[in-house]
């Protein structure tokens, strides 16, 4: 799966309850578990140890792990559990009715001499066939990987013409786009409701100000 080599296969079930048993997690996070989860098997590691890649200084091993829903709907609370109790990187494939979605969290190093991370936010494919799942692990370090994965899954949202433009600054241009749209978004419905023909040409003003700053991006 994934066309990774045979080198970094795993394939054990992990028991759900291991993601809630052991943490203090609020009952409607437990239900998610329940209700939204059949199965969740760690299909592979991509390490030092499973590839000729070396060690990153952020990043020392991928996690894949393949989780089984019984909806197409994913709820990123879901994801974040998980991602708080494995300490390390991880690429998600989620199943859904022999379609399948690849995840990845751009996931920022906050201590590293204690390799504490959180997930900044994440990214995905379209429903793909299991044919269609297919990611390239470029680079020489893991670091290198992690970085080209997120990159590759995200698509369009992080391309830059910026050739030295580094992941964290992609990921922060994207959320600055994403918060202009929604406020042209919110003030396009406003100046539909408009009736003041003054007040309508002070919202477009605005939105003239606001989609300058996007295309700038």
């Amino acid at each position: 799966m994934l066309g990774l080599s045979k080198a970094t296969e795993f394939n054990r079930r992990i028991p759900k309850a291991k993601f809630y048993e052991n943490i203090n997690i609020t009952p409607s996070l437990k239900r998610l578990f329940v209700d939204h989860v059949k199965t969740i098997y760690w299909r592979n590691k991509i390490a030092s140890t499973t590839t000729n890649l070396s060690a990153g200084k952020y990043v020392t091993e991928i996690e894949v792990l393949e989780v089984n829903l019984n909806s197409p709907q994913v709820d990123i609370d879901l994801l974040n559990c998980i991602d708080s109790v494995i300490p390390y990187h991880i690429l998600y494939i989620l199943e859904y009715n022999g379609k399948y979605q690849v995840w990845i969290g751009y996931k920022e190093t906050t201590y590293i001499e204690k390799k504490k991370s959180k997930v900044d936010r994440y990214y995905h494919t379209n429903w793909l066939e299991e044919t269609e799942l297919i990611v390239k692990l470029e680079g020489l370090s893991l670091d290198d990987v992690y970085e080209n994965l997120v990159r590759q899954i995200a698509g369009d949202k992080l391309q830059s013409d910026n050739s030295i433009e580094s992941l964290k600054q992609s990921v922060e241009r994207d959320k600055e786009i994403e918060t202009l749209q929604k406020q042209i978004n919110i003030l396009q419905g406003k100046i539909r409701k408009e009736k003041q023909l003054n007040k309508q040409m002070e919202i477009n003003t605005e939105l003239k100000k606001l989609r300058s700053a996007l295309e700038k991006l």
